[in-house]
């Protein structure tokens, strides 16, 4: 026969076991339903050293499809280069913003531009640029019009623009709007004009 007092020890471990199951499991529940805060983890670029430009950003608005040019005073370095990458940062700053008038996906970034000669820009999108952007044939022209056609006005010379995306092409945006293939300048300034309400 057990003794008595071994089964009324038995009987407190297995209650306390099973006590601290309960309270696991309700601590798990409890941190597993409240939100994580999202952390914004695009790596800091570096400040910008240059006078202030006025420059003039075309800026997608998806409310009535249009591209509207927006003036800007923003640092502008001397390097031809590095002049189009921070045009192109300023302009995803304002897509980047709660009121934002041309939403993108967070962590949405130009890790460069490449200016090569004779006339060709390279913008090199990162992979949350494309895979975050919304599907829509509008909403990925108003993008590519928006960024090529502000590297085009404010980057002289430029007559042919391609977009990579972390350094690779890719078939499309976001499954409309075709990157595979260089755009011509003077056709996407003429779709500009035309988002613009012009002639």
């Amino acid at each position: 026969m057990i003794p008595r007092h071994l089964v009324i020890a038995t009987s407190v471990l297995l209650a306390a076991a099973l006590g601290l199951s309960i309270y696991a499991w309700h601590v798990r529940k409890t941190v597993v339903s409240k939100p994580q805060a999202t952390t914004d983890t695009r790596p800091l670029a570096p400040p910008v050293a240059g006078p202030t430009e006025q420059v003039t950003l075309y800026v997608a608005y998806d409310d009535d499809g249009s591209l509207r040019a927006t003036s800007a005073q923003i640092p502008m370095p001397s390097g031809r280069q590095q002049r189009a990458e921070e045009l192109l940062r300023a302009l995803l700053s304002i897509y980047l913003d709660k009121n934002s008038p041309h939403v993108l996906g967070t962590g949405a970034e130009v890790r460069s531009v490449f200016l090569v000669d004779p006339g060709v820009a390279v913008i090199d999108l990162n992979s949350a640029f494309a895979d975050e952007h919304r599907s829509g044939v509008l909403v990925e022209e108003l993008t590519v019009a928006s960024l090529i056609h502000t590297v085009s006005a404010n980057t002289p010379g430029v007559v042919k623009v391609k977009i990579l995306v972390d350094g690779k092409e890719r078939e499309t945006l976001a499954g409309h709007a075709d990157l595979s293939s260089f755009y011509d300048v003077t056709a996407m300034n003429q779709l500009a004009t035309q988002l613009q309400g012009g002639e």
